[in-house]
């Protein structure tokens, strides 16, 4: 029995060893949620996910495009897509609180996919998150750049701000990354 006992906590330490490495390294962290106390652990969040990351601001012609998101989020949460929304000020079109950034994304757009406090896209004060996504294919240009992560990490696609969610370009890229994850 004692051995057992054993294999079994040997047995749940490897699955649960094979599923931490399915964490990408650079969302090994957790973030606040937008105008909230509440801590998102992003592994435990992503992991073994497609993850598209957007910057985000409240007051930017692009603003609009937060409703394709919350679409997305709705249409292929359960298809295994994790969408994270960051509000920056970089661009200088974000409200100056995150009372009023949360009234524009939750009441304004009725976004339920998880957003965060905001940060830096760009310059010194980046983020780790966008500094690996600046490293593995581009800097965000402007607001609602959007990223698209594989499940394993290993392929990063960035849209610009002008490519909606529901353009061809992106669905294909999204449901062949979905597509991908499941087999």
């Amino acid at each position: 029995m004692k051995h057992l006992f054993i294999l079994g906590a040997l047995s749940a330490g490897l699955v649960s060893g094979a599923s931490q490495a399915q964490c990408l390294d650079f969302l090994q962290t957790t973030k606040q949620k937008l105008n909230s106390d509440q801590q998102v652990d992003l592994c435990e969040l992503t992991q073994g996910k497609t993850v598209l990351i957007v910057n985000t601001a409240s007051n930017c012609g692009f603003t609009p495009q937060f409703k394709e998101l919350e679409q997305l989020h709705q249409d292929y949460q359960d298809q295994g897509l994790v969408v994270l929304g960051f509000p920056s000020d970089d661009f200088f079109q974000e409200e100056d609180s995150e009372k009023d950034t949360a009234k524009v994304c939750y009441v304004n757009y009725g976004v339920t996919f998880n957003m965060f406090a905001p940060i830096s896209v760009r310059g010194k004060q980046t983020d780790p998150i966008f500094k690996h996504l600046t490293a593995q294919s581009a800097s965000p240009k402007w607001n609602f750049y959007k990223y698209l992560v594989s499940a394993d990490g290993k392929q990063v696609k960035h849209f610009t701000s002008t490519t909606k969610p529901s353009s061809d370009d992106f669905q294909q890229t999204l449901q062949a990354m979905l597509a991908k994850a499941t087999q």
